[in-house]
Formats: structure tokens, sequence, C-alpha cells
């Protein structure tokens, strides 16, 4: 199956622009959380150049995002860019290890090959293989412990698209019946979010 974007921002804005008044925007080179403004009535998860590993991941941190991070641009995160030295590369690890393990899901639902990223090219020694092994653990975790709402709705709708063949309207509603759409859209939350 190919994977464009206009699909995926097709599932997540289905999912999200409504219940949670959310879109999965293409944006430029840095990807980018954007809370509603006088600019634009929706809240806005930016991904980066157009990659759909992008989108996927920017997804998974708007899905862990508490209601009260949402709120903030970049959910209140200050980011380290590349060239970080150990101690900033062991803090942004374990950071990262939520949104990627759920990114890791999100991969595997749409039956496309997932990647960690380290995201350092400075240099650090990065131990990348550990990195990746605490990134499954914790996605096994979240199988067996279970996702919040907003993640595993859209966990499900890729999944119904791309492995099952469901149409996009159909994997949409697959998600939002778990959302509880005609109820307000809000469900209950697990421990994969962060505190409201």
């Amino acid at each position: 199956m190919t994977h464009r974007l206009k699909d995926v921002i097709a599932l997540f804005d289905g999912l999200f622009q409504e219940t949670f008044t959310t879109r999965l925007v293409r944006g430029e080179d840095e990807p980018l959380y954007l809370p509603a403004d006088e600019a634009s009535p929706w809240h806005r998860v930016i991904f980066a150049r157009g990659f759909f590993a992008s989108a996927l991941h920017e997804a998974s941190h708007w899905c862990i995002a508490g209601v009260r991070r949402r709120e903030l641009e970049d959910y209140g995160y200050w980011y380290q860019p590349d060239g970080r030295d150990a101690l900033q590369q062991r803090q942004f690890e374990t950071v990262e290890v939520a949104p990627q393990a759920l990114e890791l899901l999100f991969s595997q639902a749409c039956d496309l090959p997932f990647n960690v990223s380290v995201d350092n090219l400075g240099e650090v020694e990065v131990d990348r293989v550990g990195f990746q092994s605490r990134v499954e653990a914790r996605a096994q975790r979240y199988l067996n412990e279970g996702l919040s709402g907003r993640a595993e709705a859209f966990r499900l709708a890729l999944s119904a698209f791309y492995r099952e063949g469901a149409s996009l309207q159909a994997a949409v509603a697959e998600g939002r019946r778990l959302l509880g759409a005609a109820s307000g859209g809000m469900v209950r939350t697990t421990a994969l979010e962060d505190s409201p």
C-alpha cells in the first residue's frame, strides 16, 4: 500500500478536527505544535518536511499531551537541538521513549517500517540499540496496559485503513466509535497521557 500524506491527514483530521478542534498539518523544516489562536481556530500538529514518519511521530506527541499541555505552544517543552552533550542526550532519550513507542505502534498499524530517532549528530556516542530496546519495551507496556482514547482511536483507524483495506470514511468511523464522538468525544484516559 502507498503511504500518502493526504490519507494520514484525512484519518487524523476525521477523528480529531471536530472532537478536539485539532488538525494535522504538513510543515516545513521543523515540527511544531500550535494551539488555536487568532490566526487559526484549530490546534495544529505540524509535522516536518512532508515525511510520513514525522506525521506519525508528531501525532504521538499530541496523543500523549494532556489537556493543559495542549494549550501551550510545543506543549510547553523546550527542545535542545542537534549537537547535545551526553547528559542532554540522556534527557532527550528519556522524554522521547514514550512518543517513539507510540509512533512504533502507529507504524505497525500502517504496516510501515519503524526506525528510532536518536536525533543527535553531535560528538556524543549514542546507544541506538539500547534506546530502541527501551522504545520497544514501552510499546509493549502500552499494549499490555492500554492506550489513551485518542491514541487507540488513531491506531484503530490507521489499522483499519492500511491493514484491513477499509475506506477512509469507514476507518474514521471505527476510530470515532471508540472516541464516543456522539457523546462529546471524551473518553477515559490512561497513564499514557501526561497530567492534565
